[in-house]
């Protein structure tokens, strides 16, 4: 998958706006996704933005696309910019509403994983989620969480 990497690279614009989700089941595990692409294969549901499409919008439709199931976005935790991709990543709580999962191209498997037992994946995005799990812990309102660049 090196050539989906590189084609990425080099057809994309230098710098990006990219959505995730972050999502929670009742016991406060984390979906992850499986990556057919990656190195280390599972990480957090995201994808990149179309032209013209609204942050909220592009990860509802980047989850469908990857899973056949469809969630609804509860909040924006996040925006942070990212010094290895190049780009701008808005970070959603969101919630899966329906569907059953379906293997696609570039996900092979979705599972929760407690929050302090995480596979082995990229150390930003492990951050990434500690510290919105903590965050969470510690707020339950629903204002937009403001948190420092780690």
């Amino acid at each position: 998958m090196w050539i989906h990497i590189l084609a990425m690279r080099v057809l994309r614009p230098k710098f990006r706006a990219a959505v995730a989700a972050m999502i929670f089941d009742e016991q406060g595990r984390i979906l992850l996704f499986k990556h057919t692409y990656r190195k280390f294969e599972w990480g957090i549901p995201a994808g990149g933005l179309e032209y013209g499409e609204q942050p909220d919008k592009a990860i509802v439709r980047e989850f469908f696309e990857e899973t056949g199931m469809q969630i609804k976005v509860e909040k924006l935790l996040l925006a942070e910019s990212s010094k290895e991709d190049h780009n701008i990543s808005l970070i959603y709580l969101c919630e899966i509403t329906s569907g059953t999962f379906k293997e696609s191209n570039e996900i092979s498997e979705m599972k929760y994983f407690e929050v302090n037992k995480l596979p082995k994946m990229l150390s930003a995005e492990k951050n990434l989620i500690n510290m919105v799990a903590n965050k969470l812990r510690e707020t339950q309102s629903s204002e937009v969480l403001f948190l420092e660049q780690f």
